[in-house]
C-alpha cells in the first residue's frame, strides 16, 4: 500500500515536470523565433501547470512524510528516500528510484531551461532599454503610474522616421 501511494504521486509529478518541460521548450523556442503570441499562450499555461505542480508537490511531501516516520530527520531528502526505499524488494525498489532519478534529472533540466530563458529575456530587455535611452533620451526619466509604482514607457503610440 505504502509504495502504489509513493508511486503514484511520484508518477504523476514526473508526468507533468515533463510536460512543464516540453511547454518550456515550446516557450523558449517562441521567444527566440519573437513569436510573442506563442510566448503568451505558453507562459499562461506554464502558469498553471506550476499551480497544478504545487498542488502536487504538497500532495508528495504529504505522502512522503508518513512514510519517513521513523527515518532520521537530519539527513538531506535523497537519502530519507534511499532509506525508504529500502525497506521494498528489489523490484519495487528499482521501479521507484528510476521514476524518483528521472523526475529528478527533468527537474534539473527544467530549472537550466528556465534559467536560461530568464536570462535570454532579461537581456533582450536590458538591451531594448539601452537602445529607448539611448534613441530617445527625452524619455528617459521614470514614469510612474497612478498608484505610485514606476512603470516602463509605453512605446506603442510613438512614430519613428525611417531614415537614421
Amino acid at each position: 500500500m505504502e509504495f502504489e501511494k509513493c508511486r503514484d504521486v511520484l508518477v504523476r509529478e514526473n508526468e507533468l515536470v515533463h510536460k512543464v518541460g516540453s511547454l518550456q521548450d515550446m516557450a523558449y523556442k517562441a521567444v527566440v523565433g519573437r513569436d510573442w503570441a506563442d510566448f503568451d499562450e505558453h507562459f499562461h499555461a506554464l502558469e498553471e501547470m506550476g499551480k497544478e505542480l504545487a498542488v502536487l508537490e504538497s500532495e508528495r511531501e504529504q505522502v512522503f512524510s508518513k512514510c519517513y516516520e521513523g527515518i532520521a530527520t537530519d539527513v538531506d531528502a535523497s537519502s530519507r528516500f534511499y532509506a525508504f526505499v529500502a525497506r521494498f524488494n528489489q523490484e519495487q525498489r528499482t521501479e521507484i528510484t528510476e521514476i524518483y532519478r528521472s523526475l529528478k534529472m527533468e527537474t534539473i533540466r527544467v530549472q537550466a531551461v528556465g534559467e536560461t530563458l530568464m536570462g535570454y529575456i532579461a537581456g533582450m530587455r536590458s538591451t531594448v532599454a539601452e537602445f529607448f535611452k539611448t534613441a530617445f533620451p527625452e524619455r528617459s526619466g521614470k514614469t510612474y503610474s497612478p498608484y505610485g509604482t514606476q512603470v516602463s514607457h509605453d512605446m506603442r503610440s510613438m512614430v519613428l522616421n525611417q531614415q537614421f
